[in-house]
């Protein structure tokens, strides 16, 4: 510890034992925070800023000229937010294309009738080709199912995954991660066998017409196969129809490719530390989405409450003491290549990151914070609780972070992640509907307050 560092805690200590158990400085404290959520809730930006991702540039996929327009956007926006130096770190990116309009239906060979379905290619999978394919279906609910089918039962047919996000869990989180293994591995998985194309149930918690994409990875070892997501009310259509052993087969077209890696940017914009500037707290999301529609909640909501973090410090003359750092990284959805330069650079200068929060959970309602950490320091964020229940949180739960700062754990970076409420989530993530009208302002700035108030806090006390 330094010479500054030394006076700095007495100083603070000492203000503790002068008034009875802290209560001047948790009252202060709040005062504080109720400062910066006045400036947010009646001043902020970050709406408007989403606004902006939203409707001026749009759909933001990485290696894509949007992608390009979202990084000079967002360095606009933390300029006029305040932030004393803006900059860029480069960094490749896959650039994966999604191509013409995928197209594909099942036809049930006994009247040559088509059910024309709703799809959309898997990112990151190969295309079909211009002819297509056609093939029958086979229905599986698990991996164990495709395991007992094997190259028998398999070879030469479309698989067709219908595995439901469970509804049981509450926390829809949980149902997504368990979910997601069909949509990531599965198509590698059916290719050990023979398929020549998969159909995957879309991760949404409802019923609806809207497909959902997302990531595919293949395994190497197998052939690349093209894989597309439908509907779940198709999903739900489709497996009446093989339940009840209609013969029928499906074909679908699709004309995705991956080109050779980009050259794109995360954004960074930070306050300089007035104390400890060698000591680094980051808070950020992901500027990339998907291209199906403009990635309002995932994750261009976490990227403007980042940015309001910076603007409500400046705004409320909050002179933090470590440096508070915001960053949008860049190719979250399909690569991850934005969270890893990141760690790349921190490692190469030798910073110091004490701290790092994300919101990629949507612009919802927050609720909470996933804290990754040692017990020590989660149980010094959890005394803190009482300051955040007049703003809706009171959840703080052990496990959390995000995928673009979890690579900061190998520094030791203590992680956090938001925590919004999570029931409309899945009805829009991957799909069409993830637009700006499906955000509320209150919502997304509310979760911006409960944000600055934990940095705030984190800055002031240390962990």
């Amino acid at each position: 510890m330094t010479i500054q560092q030394l006076k700095y805690q007495f100083k603070l200590v000492a203000g503790l034992l002068l008034s009875p158990f802290g209560l001047f400085a948790q009252n202060n404290d709040s005062a504080t925070i109720k400062r910066i959520s006045d400036e947010i809730m009646s001043n902020g930006t970050a709406y408007e800023n989403l606004r902006v991702l939203c409707k001026k540039v749009g759909p933001r996929l990485s290696g894509s000229p949007q992608a390009q327009k979202s990084v000079e956007e967002t360095a606009r926006m933390l300029l006029e937010a305040g932030a004393d130096t803006v900059y860029l770190q480069p960094c490749m990116v896959p650039h994966w294309v999604r191509g013409e309009k995928e197209k594909g239906y099942v036809q049930l060979l006994a009247d040559g009738s088509k059910y024309v379905l709703k799809l959309c290619a898997l990112g990151n999978s190969v295309g079909t080709g211009t002819k297509g394919i056609r093939g029958e279906v086979v229905e599986v609910r698990n991996f164990n199912e495709l395991e007992k089918l094997g190259r028998e039962g398999i070879q030469g047919k479309i698989v067709f995954y219908n595995f439901p996000m469970n509804p049981t869990y509450i926390r829809t989180f949980m149902a997504y991660g368990e979910s997601g293994s069909y949509r990531t591995r599965g198509p590698s998985r059916a290719a050990k066998y023979g398929a020549i194309g998969v159909m995957v149930r879309s991760l949404a918690s409802n019923n609806d017409d809207f497909p959902h994409t997302g990531t595919t990875v293949y395994n190497d070892s197998f052939p690349r196969i093209p894989a597309v997501a439908i509907s779940t009310n198709d999903a739900e259509w489709l497996s009446v129809k093989i339940r009840s052993k209609s013969n029928l087969v499906a074909y679908f077209r699709t004309t995705s490719e991956m080109l050779p890696d980009a050259p794109s940017f995360n954004v960074v914009g930070e306050i300089r530390g007035t104390v400890f500037p060698q000591e680094i707290i980051t808070v950020g999301g992901h500027l990339d989405s998907w291209d199906l529609a403009e990635g309002a909640q995932d994750d261009g909501a976490g990227c403007v409450q980042s940015i309001e973090v910076i603007r409500a410090f400046k705004a409320t003359g909050i002179k933090p003491l470590r440096t508070i750092r915001a960053v949008m990284f860049m190719n979250e959805e399909n690569g991850g290549r934005g969270g890893a330069k990141y760690l790349e650079l921190a490692k190469e200068k030798k910073e110091q990151h004490i701290f790092a929060l994300e919101s990629d959970a949507g612009g919802f309602t927050p609720r909470g914070f996933g804290l990754d950490m040692s017990a020590e320091k989660r149980n010094k964020i959890a005394a803190w609780k009482d300051l955040f229940a007049n703003y809706g949180v009171y959840q703080f739960s052990e496990g959390g972070g995000g995928s673009d700062i979890g690579p900061l754990k190998a520094i030791g970076t203590a992680l956090a992640g938001l925590i919004p409420d999570s029931q409309r989530y899945f009805d829009l993530h991957h799909a069409a509907t993830d637009t700006f009208e499906a955000v509320s302002k209150r919502e997304l700035h509310l979760g911006a307050v409960n944000m600055a108030a934990l940095i705030y806090l984190v800055d002031h006390y240390g962990l």
